[in-house]
């Protein structure tokens, strides 16, 4: 069964890019495999406290898996076998009498400790046997984490991709008239649960980017002077410091794999420049040079190769160059502009913005040397792409055509790499300048 879900995948991505060489630019409307029904069964519990947490957990992992696109659970009063709790081998021609392929039977049990512990076991229903079976111990308060690990370890197992479901998201929140938008860093789960607002809008906030340890963010903002500048904020002390008493201003922050380091960019003297940033040294190590415009800096996974924009070309384009600034290359060559660059986390794909006259605003990746362009988004105005951990799925901001003094809905989307299951991302109000994160155990 996993084998066959693996090479329908890569059936499909094969079949999406069959005409890379044929053509400068593909794009992708459609195009993706049938969802794996799968049944999620009620747990096997002791009690009412067990049973409301479980309840609760099941939703979760049903709507994880829904989401992603990729799995299609089945309604519960469909199921014909009553037996539930992993101690048992199913009734297999049961599930498959309800055309379930996959099966989770799942236990929890309230330990003396406080803790709750969840057994489950990932059934095949065609062969007939297991192929997942793990135990989980987490406070009773972490049932939510508890239930994205185990819809992370289903998805893990059937595609042979990580899974992106236990992740936090850092956003812009917006509100207010088109002229006026009030700004506030938010951030949140994946799914939206356990939001908060870690700014108050007083001050206008850009592009906030969560460190690998889930402490601090770095972030754009108009503070104590008209100047913007990169700040930082310690999530555990909820204070705010200015990253380097820099005399121009600081822009497009980015930290480096490890968080030791970050990249951003600084205007002065009527150019943009790219700087490397030692959050030990406090030291700044400037990249590129001449009269141009250079931003939106990423670096590769590995930390040796830099991606980013510029117009020294004439026009903005993307480049990579290597990590201490030499080597550049221009890799996009297609029409129209390139901006806001992004490295996937397995290094294999680069997601940038584009704008044309002919397809106006779209989201595409291709690869590190800039071949195998594909368009997988387009909107009104569709910008600012950010990774799933996995490099699997990406989030950007979609805006619609604001209206006099009132502005157009702008929410965070997230589609798959293929170009398919589009879906909006819930915020209680207008959001943009998504920026993805693994959340740390």
């Amino acid at each position: 069964m996993v084998k066959l879900v693996r090479l329908a995948l890569l059936f499909i991505l094969l079949t999406l890019s069959q005409n890379v060489f044929a053509i400068d630019t593909i794009t992708i409307s459609q195009g993706h495999a049938s969802a794996i029904p799968i049944a999620i069964n009620n747990f096997e519990v002791a009690d009412n406290f067990e049973k409301n947490i479980a309840d609760n957990i099941t939703k979760v992992i049903s709507a994880d898996l829904k989401d992603c696109g990729l799995f299609r659970p089945i309604s519960s009063v469909a199921f014909i076998e009553k037996t539930v709790g992993i101690a048992h081998k199913p009734l297999f021609a049961a599930w498959r009498q309800i055309n379930s392929n996959l099966l989770l039977n799942s236990h929890i049990e309230k330990l003396s400790t406080g803790k709750i512990k969840i057994g489950f076991v990932l059934w095949d229903n065609i062969l007939e046997k297991d192929i997942l079976a793990e135990e989980l111990e987490v406070t009773a308060s972490l049932w939510r984490r508890a239930a994205h690990k185990i819809a992370d370890k289903i998805y893990e197992k059937v595609t042979g991709d990580t899974g992106y479901f236990d992740t936090k998201i850092t956003y812009v929140s917006e509100t207010g008239p088109f002229l006026q938008r009030a700004k506030r860093i938010a951030i949140m789960d994946y799914d939206g649960a356990n939001h908060q607002f870690l700014t108050d809008g007083k001050n206008l906030v850009l592009t906030p980017r969560l460190s690998p340890q889930t402490d601090k963010i770095l972030y754009l903002a108009y503070a104590k002077s008209k100047q913007p500048h990169v700040y930082l904020r310690d999530l555990k002390t909820g204070k705010d410091s200015v990253v380097g008493n820099f005399s121009g201003m600081t822009f497009a922050p980015r930290y480096s794999a490890d968080g030791s380091k970050a990249l951003l960019s600084m205007a002065r003297s009527g150019s943009t420049h790219i700087y490397e940033y030692s959050f030990k040294t406090k030291k700044l190590q400037k990249l590129t040079d001449g009269n141009s415009i250079n931003t939106s800096p990423t670096f590769s996974p590995d930390g040796t190769k830099i991606t980013f924009n510029s117009d020294r070309s004439g026009k903005r384009q993307i480049y990579v160059m290597n990590s201490d600034g030499s080597n550049v290359e221009r890799i996009s060559f297609g029409g129209g502009v390139y901006t806001a660059p992004a490295w996937s986390p397995r290094g294999d794909y680069i997601a940038f913005t584009k704008k044309t006259p002919s397809e106006g605003f779209t989201i595409g990746v291709f690869r590190p040397n800039g071949t195998g362009e594909r368009l997988i988004a387009s909107g009104f105005m569709v910008e600012g792409p950010s990774w799933a951990p996995n490099g699997r799925v990406i989030m950007y901001t979609k805006s619609e055509p604001s209206r006099g003094k009132i502005s157009g809905r702008t929410r965070i989307f997230s589609i798959d790499l293929s170009g398919y299951n589009e879906r909006e991302i819930p915020t209680p109000k207008d959001a943009s300048d998504p920026e993805w994160s693994r959340v740390l155990n």
